[in-house]
This record gives structure tokens, sequence and C-alpha cells, in this order.
């Protein structure tokens, strides 16, 4: 029954995976990875890539153990460009108090804040 379940659980991740509009899935070119890099350590981790379509994301974790905090520390960013053509931007800090973004759309202009 196990077998059964996890076949037909992998066939719909499967089918939901395929694109819904094959004429779109052959309009666009596939997407390169131009820039990949990362770095972990027992302090706490880095890593940045980009990609051919303008997305990109940046990120750092620090591992604190203070009396301030304790835990992971988290600063980073990532960018996109949305389906109307628009760059949407966001840059974050997760830590003690929180996910805590900020998002600005196309020419740099704060928009509202992002709900996490």
């Amino acid at each position: 029954m196990m077998k059964i379940t996890v076949f037909a659980l992998a066939v719909v991740a499967l089918v939901s995976a395929l694109p819904q509009d094959p004429s779109q899935a052959q309009a666009q070119p596939p997407v390169q990875i131009l820039k990949q890099e990362s770095e972990v350590d027992v302090n706490g981790y880095n890593f940045e890539f980009e990609t051919s379509d303008g997305t990109s994301r940046q990120e750092q974790g620090e591992y604190k153990n203070d009396t301030e905090q304790q835990g992971l520390s988290v600063k980073g960013s990532y960018k996109y460009i949305a389906p109307d053509g628009q760059q949407i931007s966001v840059t974050f800090v997760a830590d003690k108090n929180g996910y805590q973004p900020s998002e600005s759309v196309g020419d740099n202009q704060p928009a509202a804040p992002a709900q996490a």
C-alpha cells in the first residue's frame, strides 16, 4: 500500500510540474546560471547566484551566541523580473525579531512592506 501511495504522489508531482501551456514553454529559452558561489563553516554561511533571466539572490547567515541573541542571524536580498516586466527587489533580515523584508519595485522606489 505504501508503494502505491508514494507512486501516486510522484505521478501527481510530475504532472503538476509540467508546463500548463506547451506553446509558452517553448517560447522562452532555458535559464542559464551565470554565477553561483557558496561557503559554509561552523560560524555561518553565505551564498549567491545569478541567472540569465534577471533573477539573483544573496544571503549570509551568522551564528550568534551572546546575551542579545542566540541562534542564526540572516541578511540577504533577491530580485527577479515579474511577469508584467517590473523588476522586484527584496532585502531582508531574519533574526530574533523574525523575518523583516523590505521590497522595492521598478525604479527602486520602495513599495509597501512585504508581508511575511
